[in-house]
């Protein structure tokens, strides 16, 4: 958690992921000579972007969101993690966040749509008076319990085609580039879905224990991680409940430059994997003395 408490974490979202890319002319071409007249791949790539979400941030497709329902007492648990809004901000550099939800932690409660990556003719010192030839964007869908991979999967398709392109699996061939809709080609992976134990489980109990019993106070107690972590297949096949006590810094840059791990954190990391694997699974009974 930001404020660097101790921290548990009974779910993650899964990762999909998808690849598009809007085709232009044949090879790039002058822009003096062509403007005007050969179709940019890469201003139709941004209408179809734009298409998908809305400015509030929130995703426009039909049904993307069907499912997710959150009870009193999930908002209640969501309610409960310490947010400094301002803080945050701050730390982001942004002035003010998307609307899918009221705060960061009901947000990510929700499948995500998001644009990682874009790539399109040159730029900088290599920047060039072209019509690009192409187009690319990569795409990651974070996935929920309450959300079917495939299916969010195919809403994207719908909703590309209903925007009037021409969906296709592979390169296009010479007679779909010539007809009368611009092509994209589609490419997706379902990596793995997501999980999610309940807060109130015995699991819960036993972890929140270990800690307390480690760090002298309460954990902060999160219902799902907004990040993916690959034990989701294990989690599902196996029929386990799960949950992940991170150790991390909360200032380590991940997925980014300069990713790094706090040498303290580190340390205090063997000492929490250490409390949690002496922590005796069954609660002791009232009033015995666990020291």
């Amino acid at each position: 958690h930001p404020s660097g408490a101790p921290t548990l974490v009974f779910g993650a979202r899964g990762i999909a992921t998808v690849t598009l890319t809007v085709y232009g002319p044949r090879v790039p071409q002058h822009s003096g000579h062509y403007g005007n007249y050969v179709p940019n791949p890469a201003m139709g790539l941004a209408r179809l972007l734009a298409s998908m979400k809305g400015a509030d941030g929130r995703v426009t497709i039909p049904g993307y969101y069907d499912g997710v329902r959150l009870s009193d007492a999930d908002r209640a648990a969501l309610a409960a993690v310490p947010e400094d809004v301002e803080e945050l901000h701050e730390k982001l550099g942004i002035g003010a966040p998307e609307r899918v939800a009221g705060s960061l932690q009901e947000a990510i409660q929700y499948p995500s749509l998001n644009v990682r990556g874009m790539a399109s003719g040159w730029v900088g010192d290599q920047a060039r008076t072209i019509v690009p030839a192409t187009a690319t964007a990569e795409i990651d869908v974070r996935l929920v319990p309450e959300s079917d991979p495939e299916r969010l999967l195919g809403l994207i398709r719908d909703h590309i085609r209903g925007q009037g392109f021409l969906l296709v699996e592979g390169e296009p061939s010479e007679a779909q580039r010539r007809g009368p809709k611009p092509v994209v080609r589609w490419g997706s992976e379902v990596s793995y879905g997501a999980f999610r134990t309940p807060i109130d489980s015995p699991l819960a109990a036993w972890l929140r224990r270990a800690l307390v019993r480690y760090h002298g106070g309460e954990p902060i107690l999160l219902r799902t991680l907004g990040g993916s972590i690959p034990i989701s297949p294990f989690v599902s096949t196996l029929g386990v409940p799960a949950a992940t006590v991170p150790t991390v810094n909360p200032d380590n840059n991940q997925h980014s430059p300069n990713e790094n791990l706090r040498v303290g954190s580190f340390v205090e990391g063997i000492g929490v994997i250490a409390a949690v694997l002496t922590e005796p699974v069954a609660e002791p009974p009232a009033g015995a003395d666990d020291g």
